[in-house]
């Protein structure tokens, strides 16, 4: 991925790091998969508000992405595509029978090129096959946790996963966070890493960059009264204590991860090198 310096022409680009899109080849969507994706401005079913921050933007198409790749034989990569819904890049297959499809591009994947999923396929970028027919050391993404679900992990923009061993019914991963957990080894995953890697190094420029996205404005804590937020009130530019949500939730050195959960038995060490059920 490259990146694009906008020069100061206006205070909006002063600041801007953009995408230069350099992978993407075309703009136009496959019509044949896209659907409608209305939108919901943070509110539920009833109408009531539960996700603040959140509001207009701009019309967006949902790309119907294949995560299994449960269909065999090989297919070439039409065209890279941009996706509004997600930080990484998907790439329009087109198979024999003349199927299309859309994937995660990952890394290194160029029009024209050959891809397949299947037991017996090459390890090769593009490739989705299961773990347990994959060499050791190879970097993967779109990760299922259950054969045949679909992959769940390591989807977003410059993520992969690296396939450290191989236990009996298990694989070993090494999660993008650094932690060390057992997936079932008859799981499917693609090979390569998930493209657009360079997407957290962008700068808006503006504020008004996030309200195309459907952001709203979000005011802080500290800024409001006690009876708004626990870090609200005080004289002058109080602090406000220890960093809490406003339902009162420490941000710092709480646990949120529900204990005795059924999968902590998979998960060997944790991102920060402790053990489930060590302190």
């Amino acid at each position: 991925m490259s990146l694009r310096k906008f020069k100061p022409i206006t205070a909006g680009t002063r600041w801007r790091i953009g995408n230069a899109y350099a992978e993407v080849t075309t703009n136009v969507p496959e019509k044949s998969l896209i659907e409608a994706k209305p939108r919901t401005a943070g509110r539920n079913t009833s109408g009531h508000l539960t996700m603040r921050y959140r509001g207009g933007g701009h019309k967006k198409k949902y790309r119907i992405v294949d995560f299994k790749r449960n269909k065999a034989g090989a297919a070439t990569v039409e065209s890279i595509q941009y996706d509004p819904n997600r930080t990484a890049f998907i790439a329009l297959l087109v198979y024999a029978d003349g199927e299309k499809r859309y994937i995660l591009a990952p890394q290194g994947l160029e029009v024209g090129a050959k891809v397949e999923s299947g037991l017996n396929v090459a390890p090769e970028v593009g490739n989705a096959l299961p773990m347990r027919n994959m060499p050791l050391g190879t970097n993967i993404h779109n990760i299922e946790m259950q054969p045949g679900q679909g992959g769940k992990l390591a989807r977003s923009a410059g993520s992969s996963a690296q396939l450290a061993n191989k236990e009996d019914r298990y694989a070993v991963l090494k999660m993008p966070s650094g932690e060390l957990r057992k997936v079932l080894i008859d799981c499917y995953a693609t090979v390569g890493v998930v493209s657009n890697s360079d997407h957290s190094l962008q700068s808006m420029g503006k504020a008004g960059r996030n309200r195309w996205k459907g952001i709203r404005p979000r005011n802080r804590g500290v800024a409001m009264n006690p009876v708004d937020h626990p870090m609200g009130g005080g004289e002058g530019k109080a602090s406000g204590g220890q960093p809490r949500s406003r339902n009162g939730q420490y941000s710092r050195g709480l646990k949120t991860r529900t204990v005795g959960k059924s999968s902590d038995k998979l998960i060997i060490q944790r991102k920060n090198g402790s053990k489930i059920g060590n302190k």
